[in-house]
């Protein structure tokens, strides 16, 4: 799942654009983002989304905003993005070479309401979310998880929906880097900056305008983790266009996610997004007194 954002349109992005949500691979695992579709909050097996920066735009090459907004207009175009207000996407995931097999299911509700289930063979129950104020991750695995700092940003911006009309409040600099090819297809290369995160690397086909890949650092319990993710097979998602395969490596390990259903403006009970008793629990624990000193 990297809009969000300039990623693709899953909730988010990441994800870049409407987030597909990153798969943040488990401690076995991403946020495995799941984009954000932000797979841009959580794909919770591999991870996602970031890259190296750079100063300056030469001079036969279009800038970075024109990129970005050429993405939008590629997916359908900001009007299309405006009627989306909510969004349910559900598939299969699949650890590459490892036999392990899963099925995901993202929720998501603007303007920052995010919820990840995944349901992996051998692993089991994997959520993620963020309520709009703290982000978690709860799992048989590791228990339940407040995120903080660097990972929490991560997990916020990739909870914004309808991340790619958003992109200049998510991405306070943007550089247009290079050009460079993506299986076979020529791209530009955009260095994206969040205001309070690492900057990604974001690869945009010449051709379609479309994003194709992602490159950059997610930030886990684990700590910093590289990890590329590739976007593909674009099709109609209640009005726009977002990847129904996404592909995350990251850890030494390789995530597919393919999106079999999007269901758009659809009536997402209230309820899905609040926060589960252990991660209320610990959210009690910090603000208590005791906590505090």
């Amino acid at each position: 799942m990297s809009d969000n954002s300039g990623c693709p349109a899953w909730g988010g992005l990441s994800g870049c654009g409407p987030a597909f949500p990153r798969v943040q691979q488990t401690e076995s695992r991403q946020r495995g983002r799941l984009p954000g579709h932000g797979v841009r909050l959580v794909l919770l097996l591999v991870m996602a989304v970031g890259a190296l920066a750079a100063q300056s735009t030469p001079a036969d090459l279009p800038k970075a905003e024109t990129i970005l907004d050429r993405y939008v207009e590629a997916t359908g175009g900001k009007a299309a993005y405006e009627q989306r207000h909510s969004e349910v996407a559900t598939g299969t995931i699949e650890m590459v070479g490892a036999g392990v097999t899963g099925t995901i299911a993202d929720y998501r509700s603007a303007p920052d309401k995010a919820y990840t289930e995944l349901d992996v063979n051998g692993v089991g129950k994997i959520q993620a979310g963020s309520n709009g104020e703290v982000a978690w991750e709860l799992s048989a695995l590791q228990g339940p998880r407040v995120k903080s700092g660097d990972e929490k940003a991560d997990a916020m911006r990739d909870s914004i929906f309808n991340g790619p009309i958003r992109w200049r409040e998510i991405y306070p600099k943007v550089v247009t880097a290079g050009s460079a090819t993506v299986d076979g297809e020529d791209c530009y290369k955009v260095v994206a900056t969040p205001k309070d995160s690492k900057p990604e690397t974001q690869y945009y086909s010449k051709k379609s305008g479309l994003l194709l890949k992602t490159e950059g650092i997610q930030i886990t319990s684990m700590g910093e983790i590289p990890v590329e993710e590739t976007m593909s097979n674009y099709k109609d998602a209640g009005g726009i266009l977002a990847p129904y395969t996404i592909t995350q490596k990251g850890a030494g390990q390789e995530m597919k996610v393919e999106i079999q259903n999007v269901k758009v403006n659809t009536e997402i009970p209230a309820s899905r997004f609040d926060l589960p008793a252990e991660i209320k629990e610990l959210v009690a624990k910090s603000k208590s007194p005791a906590q505090s000193k």
